[in-house]
C-alpha cells in the first residue's frame, strides 16, 4: 500500500532512517520521475497490508480516532489495482468497509458499506475528492491519483528532491489549479505535496513525517494532511506493514463489503 495505501507523502524526521547514496546523474525526464514516484508510492511488492491509526484534529484542537486495516493487490505493476479497507474503531464505524477497483485510463470503481444501515453505497467519480470518513484525507488519496490526469513539469532539482508541478488536464473535475510534489531523489517517495487554489494560495498540504524500510521497500509510516484554510489536520500512522503476502483476488470482490475475510484482515 502506498494514504499505502497506503506510502502515500520542511523538515522530515523519518528521512534519516534511510541512507542516501551518491546519485551519479540527476534525471531530467519528468515522465520517468513521475512514473517512478507512482511505483514507489503505490506499487511496493505485489500486494500489501497495514494497520492504520488515523487521528483527526479540528481547528479547535478536538481529536477523533479512526483505526482500520488496509489491503492492496496489484493486477499489474503500474496498472490496475484492488484496495480494501476494514474499520475496527471507533464503535460507530466498526465493520465499515471501503472497496476500490483502481483502473488505469478510466474512472475507478469505489464502494462503501455502512453496517448500521446495511447499505452499500457506490461512490461516484465526482465524489472522489471528498472527505474520506470525516478525515482530511480524500477518497482519491487512498488509492492515488492517476498520473495521466495531469500535465507534469520538472520545475526544480535540488540536492534532495525533484520538484514537479502538476496541472490537471480536466480543470473542471477538481478544486485545485495545480499541485506540486517534492519527490525524494533516492526513494522516489513524494515527501511533500501542496495544492494551489484559484487565488494562487496553498490551501492543502500532505507531508511524509516518517519513512522506514520493510522487505526492501521504503515506506511512509506517518503522514499528515493539513487543511490550511480551517487549521484542521489528520495524521495517519501505518503499523505492521507487510508485503508480498499472496492475497487472493477473491478478497477484493463486492462480497467483501458485507463479509470481509477475517484471515486477511487480521494483523499480527
Amino acid at each position: 500500500m502506498k494514504p499505502s495505501p497506503a506510502s502515500l507523502i520542511t523538515p522530515i524526521v523519518g528521512l534519516s532512517l534511510l541512507a542516501r547514496p551518491v546519485v551519479a546523474q540527476d534525471l531530467t525526464d519528468v515522465a520517468e520521475i513521475v512514473q517512478r514516484a507512482n511505483l514507489a508510492s503505490y506499487y511496493a511488492g505485489n500486494d500489501g497490508r497495514a494497520r492504520v491509526r488515523m487521528t483527526i484534529t479540528d481547528a479547535r484542537g478536538r481529536n477523533r480516532i479512526r483505526q482500520f486495516t488496509i489491503l492492496r493487490r496489484d493486477q499489474s505493476d503500474g496498472g490496475d489495482q484492488d484496495y480494501a479497507v476494514l474499520f475496527s474503531r471507533p464503535a460507530d464505524v466498526r465493520n465499515t468497509v471501503f472497496l476500490v477497483k483502481k483502473h488505469v485510463g478510466r474512472d475507478d470503481d469505489r464502494w462503501l458499506y455502512l453496517p448500521a444501515l446495511d447499505l452499500v453505497k457506490r461512490i461516484a467519480a465526482g465524489d472522489k475528492r471528498t472527505s474520506f470518513v470525516g478525515s482530511h484525507f480524500l477518497y482519491e488519496d487512498v488509492s492515488g491519483r492517476s498520473v495521466d490526469e495531469d500535465e507534469h513539469e520538472l520545475v526544480e532539482t535540488t540536492d534532495a528532491f525533484y520538484v514537479v508541478k502538476n496541472i490537471p488536464r480536466d480543470a473542471g473535475s477538481v478544486e485545485f489549479t495545480s499541485w506540486t510534489a517534492w519527490i525524494d531523489k533516492t526513494t522516489f517517495l513524494p515527501i511533500k505535496m501542496e495544492y494551489i487554489d484559484d487565488a494562487g494560495e496553498v490551501y492543502r498540504r500532505i507531508e511524509a513525517l516518517d519513512v522506514a524500510e520493510f522487505d526492501g521497500h521504503p515506506t511512509v509510516t506517518r503522514m499528515q494532511v493539513s487543511d490550511l484554510r480551517s487549521g484542521g489536520y489528520t495524521i495517519s500512522e501505518f503499523r505492521n506493514v507487510q508485503y508480498d503476502l499472496g492475497i487472493p483476488e477473491s478478497v477484493f470482490t463486492e462480497r467483501t463489503l458485507r463479509s470481509p475475510s477475517r484471515r486477511w484482515f487480521s494483523v499480527r
